[in-house]
């Protein structure tokens, strides 16, 4: 029976049209897919708000607790970078591939794995370790959403500042490099951010 249906159905689908015209099937399916991208788009983006990233007590409890505490939450100029702006890359590709590797932080989150504080301690230190390595071989692509040093006023930074920026432009590095932990605890681990960046290069060569 459903042999039978499956097959009715697309002898219907390879029938031409009489009925309507080509003009009015392709302005159908033009509109049809404009409503679907923009729906799509549109839920796309609602993953990005901060609410929708802070909706469960895993993150809201933790991580976004520390992230207020720090200058890219709060400060002078009122400038703030949320979640996504840090963690989504704003080109299309990219940001297809980081909402794929999400999913799994969701599914820690659905089968309980991160559900405590003592739970998500366990495995801060993995999950970090994942978002170092991800941003290291990215060349730290959602910093540079907001930050380049081109657009950097080196007379408005400290010496220290400074020498490391110039380092940085001259060496081709990128900013997670030397700004582990800029907006969350540096969790503890076997390795800490000078093995995993000697770690990571080692495996490129």
């Amino acid at each position: 029976m459903k042999v039978a249906w499956l097959a009715r159905f697309w002898v219907t689908l390879r029938t031409p049209c009489v009925k309507y015209s080509l003009l009015t099937v392709a302005s159908f399916f033009f509109v049809a897919g404009i409503i679907f991208w923009g729906g799509f788009n549109t839920g796309l983006e609602a993953t990005n708000a901060m609410g929708f990233c802070t909706g469960c007590h895993e993150m809201r409890d933790n991580v976004y607790q520390e992230y207020k505490k720090t200058i890219h939450y709060s400060n002078r100029t009122g400038v703030r970078a949320s979640c996504s702006d840090c963690h989504v890359p704003k080109d299309w590709t990219h940001k297809m591939v980081r909402k794929i590797q999400a999913s799994k932080e969701v599914l820690g989150k659905i089968t309980g794995v991160i559900d405590t504080p003592a739970k998500f301690e366990t495995h801060r230190y993995a999950m970090a370790t994942r978002e170092w390595t991800r941003m290291l071989t990215t060349d730290s692509i959602e910093c540079r959403n907001c930050h380049t040093l081109e657009a950097m006023s080196s007379d408005l930074q400290t010496e220290k500042a400074q020498r490391r920026h110039t380092k940085a432009k001259t060496e081709g590095m990128t900013c997670i490099e030397c700004h582990f932990g800029i907006a969350h605890k540096e969790p503890v681990g076997p390795d800490g951010p000078s093995e995993l960046k000697a770690k990571l290069l080692a495996g490129k060569r």
